[in-house]
């Protein structure tokens, strides 16, 4: 973490080396609300110590669990069979997915809990995920506008619904399923195009039966109410969001060769990588293996003459978070990159859509901007811009990437938020040869 209001990247000579990526900060959330959900002990290996995870290891003691950080990324969370009420607010920080999936999981309980974040999880929609908690019995009590934190949740004697999503999220889904555990029935999400499903997997990792059936390019996935969850032991594989930044900076950076290893390939979390190939990047997948019930392999991304894409609607559920990064490399493309159904994008931590367009646009790159997505279009980056991040960590680290590779510095405000969800990311690209102060 810098402690300094600007970071700075700067152009220099080729990056090389092998890092880790940091934990899935996807599983690592899942793996301490599961772990507070069930009896026993569970043992989390790699799991993220980014701002985000640490506030739901919080909030998973104020609910009953016992949370102890025992090594380097190795946590011990001791359940009780289930979550009591907190004796103070739930205050999830940053952290979309940590509060979401945490009212989920509370709302099968007959319990009362106020959830609460910073400004900008503050500003981002909840009726998402309440609207559909609220169907199966859940009350929310909302302080300020409905739908926006703080608010206060009572749960308990949920019932069973049956839900299909019209947008893919993995977010929904697993709020969904969590509070199906301790609903009467059975609980069933449909998705037409399939979302990450590391929640289905850890749940079985924990002993519950989850049930799911293809259906078209998508499936039904069907939970029985009333299962009871024990203590495992989780490995978190790397972050493939995370390892996009290194991977990123070897594809674009003049003579650079960028291993990352352990990271996750699950193909719902691959369009990145997908993307990148189909742009005509050289990356290289090796040792390719199975750790924590996900595919995991070591990837070297070399520099690459890119080409502009059109990229798939379809694929944006399998890199929602990496379209920041993407847009950043396509910069340095030949054509144009089409990056459509993405609206999601501006209901992250931030308007990314927007920032991203702002901030490409300040350092000299082209980009149209439409109400679901943006096009760029590649050529010499001149840089030299300070942007504005809106305290958003992947706006920040893709234009950190870009002015490494960009004729002139780009500088980003508020870099202190990086350690959302890459705490370590400075050293990282530093040792790699990043010129960033």
């Amino acid at each position: 973490m810098s402690h300094a209001p600007h970071l700075t990247a700067r152009p220099g000579g080729p990056l090389r080396g092998t890092v880790r990526a940091p934990g899935d900060k996807s599983m690592s959330h899942r793996s301490l609300i599961l772990g507070a959900m069930a009896s026993g002990v569970t043992e989390i290996e790699g799991l993220l110590e980014g701002e985000d995870v640490l506030a739901t290891a919080r909030a998973a003691e104020a609910f009953g669990a016992r949370v102890e950080r025992v090594g380097d990324g190795r946590w011990r969370v001791t359940g009780k069979g289930g979550l009591r009420t907190p004796a103070g607010v739930i205050d999830c920080g940053n952290a979309g997915t940590g509060v979401r999936l945490l009212m989920g999981a509370a709302a099968g309980y007959a319990i009362s809990a106020t959830f609460d974040g910073d400004a900008s999880l503050r500003s981002r929609p909840m009726g998402r995920v309440t609207d559909h908690l609220t169907r199966m019995g859940a009350t929310f009590a909302w302080s300020g506008k409905p739908g926006l934190l703080p608010a206060v949740l009572t749960g308990g004697a949920l019932s069973a619904i049956d839900h299909v999503q019209t947008v893919a999220s993995a977010q929904v889904k697993s709020a969904i399923l969590l509070a199906g555990l301790n609903a009467t029935g059975v609980t069933s999400v449909t998705e037409p195009e399939k979302s990450r499903d590391h929640t289905e997997r850890m749940l079985r990792a924990f002993g519950a039966t989850v049930d799911v059936e293809a259906a078209g390019e998508g499936w039904v996935i069907r939970l029985q109410g009333g299962q009871p969850l024990t203590g495992t032991t989780v490995a978190v594989p790397g972050d493939p969001s995370s390892a996009a930044f290194p991977l990123a900076a070897g594809l674009i950076v003049p003579g650079s060769e960028v291993t990352v290893e352990g990271v996750m390939l699950n193909p719902l979390r691959t369009g990145l990588f997908d993307t990148w190939i189909q742009m005509g990047a050289d990356l290289t997948l090796t040792n390719r293996r199975v750790a924590g019930g996900e595919d995991v392999g070591d990837i070297t991304a070399r520099h690459s003459r890119l080409k502009g894409v059109v990229v798939p609607e379809a694929r944006a559920a399998s890199m929602i978070d990496e379209y920041p990064i993407l847009a950043a490399t396509a910069a340095f493309a030949e054509g144009v990159t089409v990056m459509r159904g993405v609206g999601e994008m501006r209901v992250k931590e931030s308007d990314r859509i927007r920032l991203m367009v702002d901030g490409l646009r300040a350092c000299g790159v082209a980009v149209d901007e439409e109400p679901d997505g943006f096009l760029v279009t590649g050529g010499p980056v001149p840089g030299g811009a300070t942007v504005h991040t809106a305290h958003d960590h992947r706006i920040a680290m893709s234009h950190l990437v870009l002015g490494l590779a960009a004729a002139a510095p780009v500088t980003v405000d508020e870099p202190d938020m990086i350690a959302t969800s890459f705490p370590g990311f400075e050293a990282m690209m530093r040792g790699l040869g990043g010129d960033l102060t």
